[in-house]
Formats: structure tokens, sequence, C-alpha cells
């Protein structure tokens, strides 16, 4: 991510070391690590595709799209609006080397561990390169 990571913000700064922790994961074609980011039971949204429903859906979804050879993501145009005092909401565009799209919602928040994860994500594929 092009965006420093805030050093007055420790929620922010968490959050945006989880998308950072996803973006290294699926750049290095780790399913299980981008999965990881995501809490047991969210919900994902990755249109058109469909939803999926839990860390093992996800991770999954992720594995197929790893296997198709999609690579390289690189988030742009990255907006983050606090929720509640224990999370950000993420928004963006992103591309990759074989499509591109934007994250409408992600919402990311402290867990009991102190790191930030996904309780939900919604996305969008909306091209391809």
């Amino acid at each position: 991510m092009s965006e420093q990571i805030s050093d007055s913000n420790p929620v922010l700064a968490k959050c945006q070391a989880g998308i950072s922790a996803w973006q290294q994961a699926f750049n290095s074609q780790d399913a299980a690590g981008c999965a990881a980011q995501y809490a047991e039971d969210t919900v994902m949204e990755a249109r058109p595709f469909g939803i999926f429903k839990g860390r093992e859906a996800i991770q999954a979804f992720w594995q197929n799209i790893i296997d198709q050879g999609f690579k390289d993501v690189n988030y742009t145009n990255v907006t983050w609006e606090p929720k509640g005092d224990d999370g950000y909401i993420l928004t963006s565009s992103w591309t990759m080397n074989k499509a591109f799209g934007v994250v409408h919602r992600e919402h990311w928040q402290i867990q009991a561990d102190g790191l930030a994860r996904l309780v939900s994500d919604d996305f969008e594929v909306q091209g391809e390169r």
C-alpha cells in the first residue's frame, strides 16, 4: 500500500497493518495467509462471484483466484473511515496482473488478540487486464 502506517492512531495503524498483511500474503500466493486476515465468521461479498461465509470458504475462494494466476495486487485511492472505537472502513480501487476493480467496503476491526481483521468485505471485479 502506498499510504504510510499511522503512528498517531493505534487502531488505524493496526487496521493498516492488517491490509498490508493481506496484500503481502496474496502477492506471495498464500491463500491461508489471506484467510488469516479475516475474522472466523466474516461474510465476504466478491462481486460477481458470490458471497462466501467463514474463513474456510474465504480461503478456498482466494486459493482458486491464486490458482488461476492472479497476483500482484495494488491499492490506490485508499480511504479510511472510523467505525466505532475499534475499527475502520476501507474503500479503494485495486489492480492485479489480470483484473481491476474496487473495494466497496472492508470493515477492519480489532479482535480479542489485539490484531485487526476483516469482519466484513465487499469488493468487485470490474474488468480484466
